[in-house]
């Protein structure tokens, strides 16, 4: 109590205001016995704001209390607005990255676990910063031919899936033709072999079914008329049902249906592809594009299978 009685009687004692000291802004009048008397706590604020009036009778905007762009302003503006967003580096950083976890593992054929869900992860993040949300609406950038480079879809091509592909057969490339104006799309699977190079592939149609989704039917199938190769080039030896085999000494009787194959090699080449119609409901399937630029486009499928497949001409395939 006696502490109390001390406070009590310092309060009373507390000198009043002079008569010439200005009276507390309405801002400060609420603060009670907390607004002790002295010097103002930030001088630098208060003499800014006296500023103020001054500037605006310069000219300046008296609603402006930074002042004026200091010197330079508008060129570091301009060097800000030209320098390139943090998401396009890191969309370009990602789709380095993924052409890098692709190298070697045969469209995703041949890709580990390990690989696979790296794959993934690229992919996820790539697809959470697509530029084209809406692909079905960007037909210009969807048109043109499309080199696969990886999916998961091992059942693509039955003995390409399976992996039992003889060594002397090499797919050399497959692709996605996609024509925008007459909404048709062209699968096609190229082979090639030591005597010669043929395609198989599929023509279809698709419809547009959301912004993201178009429905596709195939029409036909069509097996490519063989292209003679100019020379046949065999391997040493090669793999068949777990036994090496040599071929070296079958290159004498190679090199004489070398010469027969080039007798014929007009006649075989004039024939036309081999046309098969679908007919069934089979036929038709889904697919969502789920990221799409100039370069790159990722798509989903049944069977949540995902294709990665980069433009004919782009960096990403060199």
């Amino acid at each position: 109590m006696a502490g109390v009685a001390s406070l009590n009687a310092l309060a009373l004692r507390a000198p009043s205001p002079s008569p010439a000291a200005p009276s507390p802004s309405p801002r400060h009048r609420g603060a009670g016995a907390l607004a002790f008397p002295g010097p103002p706590r930030f001088p630098s604020l208060r003499a800014a704001r006296r500023v103020l009036p001054a500037r605006a009778a310069a000219g300046g905007d008296a609603e402006d209390e930074w002042g004026p762009e200091p010197d330079g302003g508008p060129a570091v503006t301009a060097a800000v607005a030209e320098a390139p967003a943090p998401e396009a580096s890191e969309v370009a950083e990602l789709k380095a990255r993924l052409k890098e976890a692709l190298y070697g593992t045969e469209r995703g054929l041949r890709a580990s676990s390990e690989t696979r869900a790296d794959v993934v992860e690229l992919i996820t993040q790539l697809e959470a910063r697509n530029p084209t949300p809406a692909p079905t609406e960007a037909l210009t950038l969807l048109n043109g031919k499309w080199i696969l480079a990886y999916t998961s879809f091992s059942q693509l091509f039955p003995l390409l899936g399976s992996g039992r592909l003889p060594e002397l057969v090499k797919v050399e490339e497959i692709s996605q033709t996609i024509d925008s104006e007459n909404l048709t799309v062209q699968n096609c699977i190229k082979f090639s072999g030591p005597l010669a190079t043929t395609s198989v592939s599929t023509n279809a149609k698709f419809e547009i079914r959301s912004p993201k989704r178009v429905q596709i039917k195939i029409d036909e199938g069509v097996i490519g008329t063989p292209q003679l190769t100019d020379s046949i080039v065999l391997p040493e030896k090669f793999e068949l049902l777990g036994q090496n085999i040599d071929l070296s000494p079958l290159k004498g009787i190679f090199s004489s249906i070398e010469n027969a194959a080039s007798s014929v090699a007009k006649t075989i080449s004039g024939q036309p592809p081999l046309k098969i119609p679908f007919q069934t409901n089979n036929a038709e399937s889904w697919l969502l594009t789920t990221y799409l630029d100039e370069e790159l486009r990722i798509s989903r499928g049944d069977g949540s299978s995902i294709f990665v497949l980069f433009k004919e001409g782009s960096t990403l395939l060199n």
